[in-house]
């Protein structure tokens, strides 16, 4: 289990910022991968300073709900960890994922080096050459801007709220299908 530490850097390790839907989806699978440090809830790329859950929620802000990942370069390759994100969700699907509709959904990759955003860029080509998906890619590929951390209570939603309807009926069967649990 990774630890959910503020997003400052962490020594020895690199960081990306994900959005891939909600939050709590992002956060329950990365905090499992192995080599990953943090994985931490929070906002980025809109035009609100701050903002607040029931500020992003509605779609105004610009922000997408993302999960800031700090990991250990010398065990698992950011190559890897984008391997993972396209495993998560549905790149195809413009601001939605599942029932999760709105801007504040989208799939995107920040990036925090222009070396970032050429492993992405790659990412993206060698899938869209897989054939895997038969609708366009539609992933965000932005350089990051400030990440805002969520409110507590979405730290840890998923290992602290395992009996509410969206962990049991979404997040579950999300980490069930990726291997993370029986």
């Amino acid at each position: 289990m990774t630890s959910h530490l503020a997003a400052d850097d962490i020594a020895g390790t690199d960081k990306i910022t994900l959005g891939a839907g909600c939050f709590w989806c992002t956060e329950a699978v990365m905090e499992r991968v192995e080599g990953v440090k943090s994985a931490v809830s929070g906002y980025m790329g809109g035009h609100v300073e701050n903002p607040t859950y029931r500020q992003v929620v509605t779609g105004e802000t610009g922000h997408a709900e993302v999960a800031q990942i700090h990991f250990d370069p010398k065990v698992i390759s950011l190559e890897e960890v984008l391997d993972i994100f396209w495993l998560m969700h549905d790149p195809t699907t413009l601001n939605r994922q599942g029932a999760d509709a709105g801007t504040q959904y989208r799939s995107a990759i920040y990036y925090h080096s222009n070396e970032q955003k050429k492993v992405a860029e790659k990412s993206i080509a060698k899938l869209t050459e897989s054939g895997k998906f038969a609708d366009p890619i539609v992933t965000e590929v932005t350089q990051a801007s400030i990440f805002y951390t969520a409110e507590d209570y979405h730290q840890e939603y998923y290992e602290l709220n395992k009996n509410a309807g969206y962990c049991r009926y979404v997040i579950h069967p999300k980490l069930k299908k990726l291997g993370f649990e029986d």
